[in-house]
This record gives structure tokens, C-alpha cells and sequence, in this order.
């Protein structure tokens, strides 16, 4: 089950299934598909409402929430998550606040998808995290795809809802296989869900009752810090359990204030640029809430606050990767 052709299918049963469904975005039409080909075929089947829009992001967040007050449900592809900053203003002026603004009179269930992060070698302006400018936001929700979570279950979240969305999607999950829970188990980690309907999936070779660290993850980065806690756990017996929230904003903290009241140790990880970062709020919360029972402070891996460069080799050293996750990891089980 590859990633995009998991999610390919996921909007075709949307437009299927629905037909308020529309999809805008740049060059999402056939033959091209889209840049990271999620949406090929799709344009074919539904001409009337899989749409290429101008290369204007204002433009789609515009007419996708004019769409959605009008009772469609707009899925709009934006090509790479940078451009988001395009759409910044309508999304958190207008789009998120029209609901509340009328007293629930209106509705504005717009979807955003993003193709976000780095690890390409696309350079300054096409490889950024930028979803944590949309945390904390009212009434928008901030939702991270990943390996672990089915994205036929995010998206029936996502349209049997009246509350618009920012569905970040990094670009390195899309080739990859999807490895949902099977059994209490993702290969040969133990793996559970809390919470729903888009649930924090919780993953550790060992009970938790025998981990001595807490580890924070989305996305992309969850799939590297899964890794290394496997590695860690069969090869040095240093055990970790990973949590891998769908949702980063509003976050539900229950599953990770359980994990570090037995563990005693966080470790967050994301790609984003370090400051005033989702991590920043996690080590807030969980240090508030376990004042006095934390045995270090929280650890906040995040990528180095500059500009991102264009060598490979180069962005390597500024993205967070494996090797900073395992040596947070190490350091927080001493």
C-alpha cells in the first residue's frame, strides 16, 4: 500500500461518494497529476469537479471557501507547503473563523492539503515545514499524515465535519508503504491507538511499564524515530516508546501525559525550525502537567532555525534526520 496511491484512491471514494466534493490545485489535472502524482486519473473521472486552478494560492483559498459556504466541500491542493504563506491570510482571517463569526449559522469546511518538507535537495523555498505558523489558530485544525494512519479514516474525519483543516503531507511519505496497526502490532514493534476518531498510535518493542523514554513525533519523522527506537530496543536494549499523533493542533495531550508519567522523559521531534515550535508547546504542557515528576527537561529536536540549503549534503546538517533523533534518544535514557 503506497502512500499516494493510497490517498489517490481516498479522494477518488470522496468524489465518489460525495458529490459536494471538488478539488482544486495547480496542475492537479490529467495528464500530469499533480507534482507528487496523488490525484492522477482523477480529473478524467470527474472533469466537472477536479479542477486546475491559476498559479495563485490567494486565488485557491478564495474560491475553495466561497465553495465551501455554498455547501461544497473543497479539498485544495497546494503544491508545496511554502506557498502556504500565499493563502496565510484567508485561511486564518477568513476560512477559520466564519463558523464562530455567525454563530454556527455559516460553516467553511475547507481542506487544505500541503506536499511539505525537505530532504530533496529543493532548496530555500521548496522544502520548509511551515505548519507551525497555523498552530494555535482558532478553530483550525492541524492535521499530520503519516505511515500509521489510514488516510481513508482522515479524510471520512475530515468531510463528515464542518471544521476546515490543513492536512500536511510530507513529501517523503509519499513513496513509501503504509503500516497500519495490525494485531497490536506494526512489524515487530507493539503498537496501540488512543483516542479517536483520529487516534495517537503509541509504538515500543516493550510494554511501557519498561521504557525509560517518551518520544514525540509526526509525520515523516515519526517513520524515522520509529526506526530508531527498533534499532535502539533489538541491538542496545534502550527502550522507547514513539507517539505518533494524526492530529498536532488542537492537541490531545491525555496519550502523551500517560506515557512520561511512567517514563519520566520527553523527547519531541519534528522538521520544522527550532523555536517557538509544536515541541516549545509539548514541553510547556507536559512540564506543566508532571511538574515534579519529570526526571530531566523535555528534549525539543527540531531542525536548525535557518534558511535551508540546496546542497543535499548541506541540508542534511540543517534537517533534523536520524542521527539527531537516536542522539536525543541516548541522552534522554542516561
Amino acid at each position: 500500500m503506497i502512500f499516494a496511491k493510497e490517498l489517490g484512491d481516498t479522494l477518488r471514494g470522496a468524489l465518489t461518494d460525495d458529490p459536494r466534493v471538488v478539488l482544486l490545485g495547480e496542475d492537479i489535472a490529467d495528464p500530469y497529476g499533480g507534482a507528487f502524482k496523488v490525484t492522477r486519473g482523477l480529473s478524467t473521472a470527474f472533469p466537472q469537479r477536479v479542477r486546475t486552478t491559476p498559479i495563485s494560492e490567494g486565488a485557491i483559498a478564495g474560491v475553495s471557501a466561497g465553495l465551501a459556504l455554498a455547501g461544497y466541500r473543497p479539498i485544495a491542493e497546494v503544491m508545496f507547503g511554502d506557498f502556504l504563506t500565499l493563502m496565510f491570510d484567508q485561511v486564518v482571517n477568513h476560512i477559520a473563523k466564519y463558523q464562530a463569526m455567525y454563530a454556527g449559522q455559516a460553516t467553511c469546511p475547507v481542506v487544505v492539503r500541503a506536499a511539505t518538507g525537505g530532504h530533496r535537495g529543493y532548496g530555500p523555498t521548496h522544502s520548509q515545514s511551515l505548519e507551525k505558523h497555523f498552530l494555535g489558530v482558532p478553530h483550525l485544525r492541524v492535521v499530520a499524515a503519516s505511515l500509521y494512519h489510514d488516510p481513508r479514516e482522515v479524510f471520512s474525519d475530515f468531510l463528515g465535519r464542518d471544521e476546515p483543516v490543513l492536512y500536511v503531507e510530507h513529501k517523503l511519505l509519499y513513496p513509501q508503504h503504509l503500516t497500519l496497526p495490525v494485531n497490536g502490532r506494526i512489524g515487530d514493534l507493539l503498537a496501540t491507538s488512543e483516542g479517536g476518531p483520529l487516534p495517537t498510535v503509541r509504538l515500543s518493542a516493550v510494554p511501557v511499564e519498561d521504557c525509560t523514554v517518551s518520544v514525540l513525533a509526526y509525520g515523516y519523522q515519526a517513520m524515522l524515530a520509529a526506526k530508531v527506537i527498533e534499532r535502539l530496543a533489538m541491538e542496545e536494549e534502550i527502550f522507547a516508546e514513539l507517539l505518533v499523533p494524526a492530529q498536532i493542533a488542537p492537541m490531545d495531550w491525555a496519550p502523551v501525559e500517560r506515557s512520561v508519567a511512567v517514563t519520566g522523559r520527553l523527547v519531541t521531534v519534528e522538521e520544522g525550525a527550532d523555536g517557538w515550535s509544536w515541541g516549545a508547546e509539548a514541553a510547556s504542557v507536559i512540564s506543566r502537567r508532571l511538574f515534579g515528576r519529570l526526571r530531566r527537561p523535555v528534549d525539543v529536536v527540531a531542525s536548525e532555525a535557518t534558511v535551508i540549503p540546496s546542497s543535499k549534503t548541506k541540508e542534511a546538517s540543517v534537517l533534523v534526520g536520524s542521527a539527531q533523533i537516536e542522539a536525543a534518544i541516548r541522552a534522554a535514557a542516561r
